[in-house]
């Protein structure tokens, strides 16, 4: 029998207009005056205007930070924390992509019990409790609205984890409309970057069980058969909820089992160039799949029977060529940079971007094949 611990968010909701719910959801939580952590575009678009009036329906504060950036930086997310704890907020909202998400985990977390962020990077550091937590995603790629883990960029430009169970939010709220004016290029990048999420849950060396598995093929499936869908017409609504619930799916899977190779050699491009996260994982994708080729085979031929279900294959090696063939050709597809150079990465940084893969241990670790020195920077070479 199959030995495992799985978590997740205790409630997720998924409807479009749910956002206008936030109000009914938060007075459940016993919320008075909710801090919502968002960024500056969200805000000035109107897209917070549903979730706003549904707030003040139901008589609860709401305050706004909207100056969340992107691969939040420590210091931004302690600005946050000091916002939020002046104002008095009993609850907390991350609307907008990962990095509103993960920096409301941390002002939920930080305001009602205050350490410092170097002490609680890494593993089951951070003590609790938190405030109330509902997560709002308005991209369909991290799925942190569904994870235990938010990642920071230190003074020295390195990317870091909080990882504890305390960061699992009290709702999950997914409403596809908020997803409908995500632009093309946006769209691509935190499209591939769910891909990843499934694709390196599946392979992970550690915890892997079947229902992160179930969640990582379902996932794959969903985001592959739609992708293509939403780049082409973005206000497709099947076709977004399609790729909202996939990136969903895909967080409850590597939540439970981690990443690895790919996000290892894609997180020293977002810290030292801020590169989005989704174009640096997309960057490294195809790379490591195939150096992982010959370790992976069985696991990626049965994803490419899951994505490929038209095919038959002769054995497990022929289909994991067509599975990283097929994921090959989607990548190329996308409207975004195909190379490291193309995006802005000097050649002579490639050694020390290396180096710092190698410090990603808690990930590298999970990945179906030894990574070295030698081989991340031939890696790096290969995609330059």
């Amino acid at each position: 029998m199959s030995q495992f611990i799985f978590e997740t968010a205790p409630k997720i909701v998924c409807e479009q207009g749910a956002a206008n719910q936030l109000g009914q959801l938060s007075r459940q939580l016993g919320v008075t005056h909710l801090f919502i952590v968002t960024d500056r575009f969200l805000h000035e678009s109107g897209m917070l205007a549903g979730a706003l009036a549904s707030l003040a329906e139901a008589g609860i504060q709401a305050t706004v930070f909207s100056d969340v950036q992107a691969d939040p930086p420590e210091t931004s997310v302690q600005a946050a924390v000091e916002f939020a704890r002046s104002t008095g907020v009993d609850g907390v909202v991350g609307f907008g992509g990962g990095s509103s998400m993960d920096t409301a985990k941390l002002v939920a977390l930080l305001v009602k019990t205050p350490q410092a962020l170097p002490d609680i990077y890494g593993v089951g550091l951070a003590r609790g409790p938190r405030l109330p937590l509902v997560q709002v995603p308005t991209t369909a790629g991290t799925g942190s609205e569904v994870t235990a883990i938010s990642i920071l960029t230190t003074p020295a430009n390195e990317k870091k984890g909080v990882v504890s169970s305390l960061l699992y939010p009290d709702v999950a709220l997914l409403d596809s409309l908020l997803t409908l004016g995500l632009p093309p290029r946006m769209t691509a990048m935190t499209g591939v970057d769910a891909m990843v999420h499934a694709i390196e849950a599946y392979t992970s060396r550690h915890n892997k069980n079947p229902l992160s598995d179930s969640l990582a093929v379902r996932a794959l499936t969903l985001l592959y058969n739609n992708i293509r869908t939403v780049i082409r017409d973005g206000k497709d609504a099947g076709a977004r909820e399609a790729m909202l619930l996939g990136s969903l799916f895909a967080g409850m899977a590597f939540a439970n089992a981690p990443v690895a190779a790919v996000h290892a050699l894609a997180y020293p491009l977002g810290g030292h160039y801020h590169l989005p996260h989704g174009l640096s994982n997309a960057l490294v994708l195809v790379p490591v799949l195939e150096f992982n080729r010959e370790a992976a085979a069985p696991l990626y031929a049965e994803l490419a029977r899951a994505i490929l279900p038209e095919r038959s294959f002769s054995d497990d090696l022929q289909a994991t060529d067509a599975f990283i063939e097929a994921i090959r050709a989607l990548v190329s597809e996308m409207p975004f940079e195909q190379n490291l150079k193309s995006a802005g990465v000097p050649e002579g940084d490639l050694e020390m971007l290396a180096k710092d893969a190698m410090n990603v241990q808690r990930l590298l670790v999970n990945n179906p094949r030894d990574v070295s020195y030698d081989d991340a920077l031939a890696i790096y070479r290969a995609v330059y």
